[in-house]
């Protein structure tokens, strides 16, 4: 009963917004068919399962509360607070983790939550240079982290990989408090043994942001960051395949003694994401978070790991083999960085001159790039969503075929002027819908929804995305 209830309630919320909102509702339906029609190869996003937008509108949203569960400063918590415990257990059991905190509004929230909490104004940080593959909230001098605190970056070698002495001479001449690892477009392999050695040698704790390769992580198919940090922070969105929002980690290190003596690292964390720094937690998006944990520890979520990893090494030798400079010379997670100012396009052009095309990239800054980050000399690729919609091997060479014949027809007239042919755009952008058609997004059709309940099975198209999506 309590189920056909909710099925109801959540079909009547949709009808009531198309009758009485109609222009939202025409705008949100035009979102989703853009999203199935189009090849999104964006390194910093998913797509999240329907039970998992499900969650974030589902009436748990009414609940406000503070605090956690079994301590909250509001009444009404009975549910919420099994959910909030849910999503606790899954997230540790995902990561094999000690602690986890799922209140964190974001990624972002996440690493100021340990870095205000642990560090004083003026205390020193160490994190990966932004123009390197770091990201704001490691130091960058644009972001609060490069203000409030004495940041210092750290940079690749001349092979384009983490300059781990570099970060060592740092580390010993400066003694930080703090080492950030992670990055934000970095197509390797990340040593968070070697970061800890360092952090232990100079007495500094370490933070590993692993938002770009948490999925990769909980799969078994990138080292883990958890028993080497005292803190891993991430997104949910982008490798998770769950909604907006972060998470708080920690493995041997959580009853470690915080810097004031006074409590564990876990209890100061605790205390830092409420009260000290956020109010309200968001109870529906904690409850998307616990559905999207529950798919992650699937096995076929394993295999879908693999094959991001696979689509990303076969998309890099696509573009290398077609003569452009691939940063690193390939890749070891999902991410894919492509130097387009040597093909005669800055990065904004490629990322318009694609969207043109149904084809969604991102510019970004690469290492020695004179362009600013408003226009770039770089394009970053990502594959998760490709792998989400069972696109393998085979499929990379085309991928990378209508990416390069957009970039190499666009006719250039400065950093951010083009022209593209109109003859070229109509025919990739038909060739990106069949592509689309032949490997729709899972669970997303209303097609294959019919068929699954005609046949009372899951269709061919949804079996090759290998992902079990049953909790």
């Amino acid at each position: 009963m309590g189920h056909s209830i909710l099925t109801e309630f959540a079909h009547r919320g949709i009808e009531l917004l198309r009758q009485d909102d109609p222009v939202l509702y025409e705008l949100l339906d035009q979102e989703y068919l853009r999203q199935t029609n189009t090849l999104a190869m964006i390194a910093a996003s998913s797509i999240a399962d329907p039970s998992v937008l499900a969650c974030e509108s589902m009436v748990t949203s009414n609940v406000t509360t503070e605090g956690y569960p079994g301590a909250r400063f509001h009444a009404g918590c009975k549910f919420v607070d099994e959910i909030e415990r849910l999503a606790i257990e899954r997230a540790k059991n995902v990561f094999q983790a000690r602690y986890a905190n799922v209140q964190p509004h974001s990624g972002t929230s996440a690493n100021q939550i340990v870095t205000f909490s642990l560090l004083k104004p003026g205390d020193t940080i160490l994190g990966l240079e932004l123009n390197s593959g770091g990201h704001l909230t490691h130091g960058s001098k644009a972001s609060v982290s490069g203000q409030y605190f004495n940041a210092i970056g750290y940079g690749l070698n001349h092979d384009g990989l983490i300059d781990y002495d570099q970060v060592y001479r740092l580390a010993q001449e400066l003694k930080p408090k703090l080492i950030i690892s992670g990055a934000s477009a970095y197509p390797r392999i990340i040593d968070f043994k070697r970061f800890r050695e360092i952090a232990d040698e100079v007495g500094a704790y370490l933070l590993a942001d692993i938002s770009h390769i948490a999925g990769l992580v909980a799969a078994g198919e990138h080292p883990s960051s958890i028993d080497h940090a005292h803190f891993t922070t991430t997104s949910t969105y982008k490798q998770l395949y769950g909604p907006r929002g972060g998470l708080i980690l920690m493995g041997k290190d959580y009853d470690r003694p915080s810097p004031d003596g006074k409590k564990t690292l876990s209890e100061m964390i605790q205390r830092a994401v409420f009260p000290f720094f956020q109010g309200t937690p968001s109870l529906n998006t904690i409850a998307a978070k616990a559905r999207a944990l529950a798919i992650v520890a699937t096995p076929g979520f394993k295999r879908l790991a693999k094959r991001i990893v696979t689509d990303a090494e076969a998309l890099a030798k696509c573009f290398a083999d077609k003569g452009y400079r691939v940063l690193t010379g390939g890749s070891d997670n999902h991410i894919v960085l492509i130097d387009v100012l040597q093909r005669g396009v800055t990065g904004v052009i490629a990322e318009r001159a694609l969207e043109a095309c149904n084809i969604i990239v991102n510019k970004n800054r690469i290492p020695g790039d004179k362009k600013s980050a408003l226009i770039t000399s770089g394009m970053r690729l990502g594959t998760n969503s490709l792998a989400l919609r069972g696109m393998g091997r085979n499929e990379m060479p085309l991928c990378a075929d209508l990416t390069d014949l957009v970039l190499s027809s666009v006719k250039v007239f400065g950093e951010q002027d083009y022209e593209l042919d109109k003859a070229i755009k109509e025919s990739v952008e038909g060739e990106v819908k069949e592509l689309c058609r032949r490997h729709p997004i899972p669970r997303y059709s209303i097609r294959l929804w019919e068929q699954e309940a005609l046949v009372g099975e899951e269709p061919q198209t949804l079996q090759a995305s290998l992902v079990n999506l049953e909790a």
